[in-house]
């Protein structure tokens, strides 16, 4: 005889994805926090680059904040990524260095592109 799962009620329904999400929050914030060390930033210097709260900060980090659009592009201009870079590292779990630094070179002048072409194929002994 096949057994059924048993039926979750809806106050246990709302409680698992209340879970979900404040797991995904505190996934999420952890990821910023990384970001941000990688960069060898304080809660305060990033706050200031984004132009949010140190308070924000502190709470987008915890998980105990959900951001807005608004304060997700502000926090991606402090981290010096773009939106899609910010949200895949997260998705990948992992830093996504090839993105990063393509928000880097992305505005950079022409001469400053040859340059850092070059640097790139010094370091690498590249013709």
């Amino acid at each position: 005889m096949a057994r059924c799962a048993p039926k979750l009620s809806a106050a246990n329904m709302g409680k698992n994805r209340l879970t979900t999400w404040t797991k995904l929050h505190r996934r999420f914030g952890d990821h910023v926090r990384r970001m941000r060390n990688s960069r060898a930033l304080t809660q305060e210097a990033l706050a200031e680059r984004s132009d949010l709260s140190v308070d924000a900060i502190r709470r987008i980090e915890r998980g105990a904040f959900s951001p807005s659009l608004d304060t997700l592009g502000k926090l991606s201009v402090g981290l010096d990524v773009s939106l899609k870079t910010l949200f895949h590292s997260f998705d990948l779990e992992r830093s996504d260095g090839v993105a990063e630094i393509c928000d880097f070179l992305a505005g950079r002048s022409g001469s400053e592109l040859k340059l850092a072409w070059r640097v790139l194929q010094a370091m690498f002994d590249e013709p």
